[in-house]
């Protein structure tokens, strides 16, 4: 069956998170959240319930900064912070989402020293702004298509000029009707 991949950025967050998950769970949809490990493991409960509902977690970051601005150093430091902060809640990432998919020449080779996937999106929503749902769901119809990997975020991360997350979960619905009348399953990005 045709496919369409939802997946999350800079969450968890306590009270959108669980929202997003109940207009999942009606969609009988499963999304790949990429969260920043910090809190991941500072809300276990939250972890628990993504993974309950059948959905995957990656790796995102610990300090969410630009791969491009560090050092390997600092990539190998960060990422191994957030992998054990991740392995905490019981979380054994495969996916990498870098912060803003932004990366450096030693991404790829820190990433294969952790046996991880490097993972990007080719659908934008830029939730991040806090445009309208309705505006981001004209903006992205045409492009959610088998094979799409949708980028949204469940979090309200660095440079984020929303204050909630209330309109990515309306889109979030309005992509799951989407889906059903294509004939598109939402699943993982793995």
């Amino acid at each position: 069956m045709p496919m369409l991949a939802l997946t999350f950025d800079d969450g968890p967050d306590p009270e959108w998170t669980p929202r997003l998950l109940d207009v999942l769970c009606a969609a009988g949809a499963r999304a790949t959240f990429f969260p920043i490990a910090s809190r991941a493991a500072a809300a276990p409960e939250l972890i628990d319930q993504i993974l309950f509902d059948g959905h995957e977690i990656g790796l995102h970051c610990d300090e969410h900064a630009r791969h491009s601005e560090r050092s390997i150093g600092w990539g190998r430091r960060d990422t191994a912070r957030a992998l054990d902060l991740l392995r905490s809640v019981g979380v054994r990432p495969r996916l990498w989402r870098t912060p803003w998919g932004d990366t450096a020449a030693w991404s790829d080779q820190v990433a294969r020293e952790n046996q991880l996937r490097i993972t990007g999106w080719t659908v934008d929503t830029r939730d991040w702004r806090g445009d309208r749902a309705e505006h981001m769901f004209r903006a992205t119809r045409d492009a959610l298509c088998d094979g799409a990997i949708v980028l949204a975020h469940d979090g309200i991360g660095p440079g984020a000029r929303r204050a909630d997350a209330r309109q990515t979960i309306e889109y979030t619905a309005r992509v799951a009707e989407h889906a059903a009348t294509a004939g598109l399953s939402l699943r993982t990005a793995t």
